[in-house]
């Protein structure tokens, strides 16, 4: 690994240029990039979601979860990024990989509504019926709703 260290910058919009040695990351759009650290300069985007990767910031250094592999480049680098260090991991077989992707399909399906076929193409699921939720639902509102409810089962 060229780089065994990333510092972080927290931006509002991924610059067009990455500087080697650093994670961007857009909270607003939920997204971090890097160039990847194997040093090839290829842009490695991972997106921030409950499916994709979690950032992890303890106030002075950030870590990505699970692992940043990076199948669709040609230098195929796998690495660790923990606490702003990189930790390079062992190279993934085909099949690795595919099991992997295969996962991560059926993982976002189930997440996102979605019904995956034998060939692991998602379908989409009809919209299940929503709960009714009650429109005062700020922590002031469900407070006082709660002291109205206690106070009417309390009157004589």
């Amino acid at each position: 690994m060229r780089h065994s260290r990333l510092d972080h910058r927290f931006v509002e919009h991924l610059p067009d240029d990455l500087d080697p040695g650093v994670l961007y990351i857009s909270v607003a759009f939920g997204t971090a990039s890097h160039s990847c650290c194997c040093g090839c300069g290829e842009e490695v985007v991972t997106p921030i979601t409950p499916t994709d990767w979690r950032l992890t910031y303890d106030g002075e250094t950030i870590s990505l979860n699970p692992s940043v592999g990076n199948w669709s480049l040609a230098c195929r680098s796998h690495y660790v990024i923990k606490a702003g260090r990189v930790i390079e991991a062992g190279p993934w077989s085909d099949e690795q990989i595919a099991r992997e992707r295969s996962r991560d399909q059926a993982a976002k399906a189930r997440h996102y509504g979605n019904a995956v076929t034998k060939d692991h193409t998602a379908v989409a699921l009809p919209p299940a019926p929503s709960p009714s939720v009650p429109s005062n639902n700020g922590l002031f509102d469900r407070i006082r709703d709660w002291f109205s409810v206690f106070g009417k089962e309390r009157k004589p």
